[in-house]
């Protein structure tokens, strides 16, 4: 599993939900880096959000390992409604106090005309339905950091607490071992070759 490139509204602090905002130059270079590192995995097959952020990351990964990538609807960030766009203090400005509501029950919470986690967790299962009826046995999701949560809570057998816990940084590949319930993390941050 990989999160997308960083982008312009990651950097900037803003919610980016289902819209959408270029990676930005450093995003790009970390991606070509981690493709670079990918390339020998024993990937076969890319799936991607169709999300810009997401598409763009796949289609880098892919052509590294000679594939093309396939887009799934379900690998979409989590819909942050009426918040997308908006930094935390200007959703604070704007809905006040509804930011201390989200921590209260994080899981159930949802943004105002968008979805929850919990929402997000029965797309994340959908997600990895269509990937599994593919007979794919190695598959790379590329995706979001908030759906990502959802997939490793599916693929892991989590609680959703400690889903909720986790963090993917854009410079980290993730490797799934469904069988033994384990994760570990290609970690492409430096020039050094990564480690698993």
């Amino acid at each position: 599993m990989a999160r997308h490139g960083e982008t312009e509204w990651n950097r900037e602090g803003r919610r980016q939900g289902q819209l959408d905002s270029s990676l930005t130059f450093d995003g790009l270079a970390k991606t070509r880096r981690i493709a670079v590192g990918i390339a020998d995995l024993p990937v076969d097959s890319v799936f991607s959000s169709p999300l810009g952020r997401a598409a763009a990351t796949a289609q880098i990964f892919a052509e590294s390992l000679s594939l093309n990538p396939a887009f799934i609807d379900e690998l979409r960030e989590v819909d942050h409604g009426e918040m997308a766009g908006l930094t935390n203090s200007e959703i604070e400005k704007s809905y006040p106090g509804e930011l201390e509501r989200r921590s209260s029950d994080h899981y159930r919470w949802r943004f105002p005309s968008g979805e929850s986690y919990e929402d997000a967790d029965r797309r994340a299962a959908i997600a990895l339905q269509k990937v599994a009826a593919t007979g794919v046995r190695r598959p790379l999701l590329v995706s979001h950091e908030m759906i990502g949560r959802m997939l490793l809570r599916n693929l892991l057998d989590l609680d959703p607490a400690e889903a909720l816990t986790t963090r993917q940084a854009h410079h980290v590949v993730y490797r799934v071992d469904v069988l033994k319930r384990a994760l570990g993390v290609l970690d492409f941050n430096s020039t050094q070759p990564p480690s698993d």
